[in-house]
C-alpha cells in the first residue's frame, strides 16, 4: 500500500478503465446509455442512435466497458420475457457509476436525457424503448 493509500493496482485499474471510458465510441456509448429514460437500452436501440457504427463495432465496445466493470449486461427474467420484445439490455453498474462520479463524468446526466428524448425514433425504437425491464 502506498502513502496515497491506493495500491498500485487500484491505480492501474483507474488508469485501464480512463483509457477505455475515453476512446470516442465507448464515451459515446456510455452518454446513450445515461440519456436513455431507464438507462437500460437495447443493443438495438444504441445502434439506431450511432448510425455511423456497425452493431458489431458496438457489441465491441460495449464488450469492453462489461470487462473493465464500467457497464453490466442485465437481463430480464424468463418468466417475464415477451416475444418479440428485448430481454437483454446495457446499464452502468453500482461500481461504475462511482466511477465515472468520482472523474466528472456523470454531470450532464440531465442534459444527456434531454437530448436522448429529443432523437426522432422509429415505431420499432419506440417499442424497444417502452419494453419491460428488468427491477434494478
Amino acid at each position: 500500500m502506498s502513502t496515497s493509500g491506493h495500491t498500485s493496482s487500484d491505480i492501474d485499474t483507474v488508469r485501464k478503465r480512463l483509457s477505455v471510458i475515453t476512446q470516442e465510441t465507448r464515451f459515446s456509448l456510455i452518454q446513450d446509455i445515461l440519456g436513455h429514460p431507464s438507462q437500460l437500452p437495447t443493443l438495438k436501440e444504441l445502434d439506431y442512435v450511432n448510425p455511423s457504427k456497425s452493431q458489431t463495432t458496438i457489441r465491441q465496445h460495449l464488450q469492453q466497458l462489461v470487462d473493465v466493470g464500467i457497464l453490466e449486461e442485465v437481463f430480464l427474467p424468463d418468466e417475464q420475457r415477451q416475444n418479440n420484445l428485448p430481454y437483454k439490455f446495457y446499464g452502468i453498474s453500482d461500481e461504475g457509476r462511482v466511477f465515472l462520479d468520482e472523474h466528472g463524468l456523470l454531470r450532464a446526466e440531465e442534459t444527456l436525457q434531454t437530448i436522448y428524448a429529443r432523437v426522432e425514433k422509429t415505431d420499432a425504437i419506440k417499442r424497444y424503448q417502452t419494453a419491460p425491464r428488468p427491477d434494478q
